[in-house]
């Protein structure tokens, strides 16, 4: 297991969302907030507090959620990248973030995590 980790969780589906977060708690991680959007998040990026986020690629809106992966990379904050179907690969500065596969089994998480904290 990695090491105890506060988490930022970008998700717009409200389910999907408290499953990873019930995930996460039980594997010993601390959730310190869930975004639903690319606003919301980047503000939460900005305020900090957090050592790992956790990505959805595709919001409902459907943008992408690559302006809070350019956020979080300036700020040399690790991510996964979630995603649950066929979507475009990632942008080149982001190809090397690990990916976590929907739907979540808990036995992916942890390498997802350890994958982007450099493990």
């Amino acid at each position: 297991m990695t090491a105890f980790k506060s988490i930022l969780i970008v998700e717009d589906e409200p389910l999907i969302a408290m499953m990873l977060e019930d995930f996460l708690e039980s594997l010993g991680h601390q959730v310190v907030a869930t975004c639903d959007s690319i606003e919301d998040a980047l503000a939460r990026v900005d305020e900090g507090g957090f050592d790992i986020a956790i990505l959805d690629v595709q919001l409902r809106d459907g943008r992408a959620v690559w302006p809070i992966a350019d956020r979080l990379a300036e700020t040399g904050t690790p991510f996964v990248i979630a995603t649950g179907g066929h979507v475009e690969p990632p942008p080149a500065q982001h190809a090397g973030a690990p990916l976590l596969a929907k739907p979540y089994t808990i036995d992916a998480i942890e390498p997802a995590l350890a994958a982007a904290c450099g493990g």
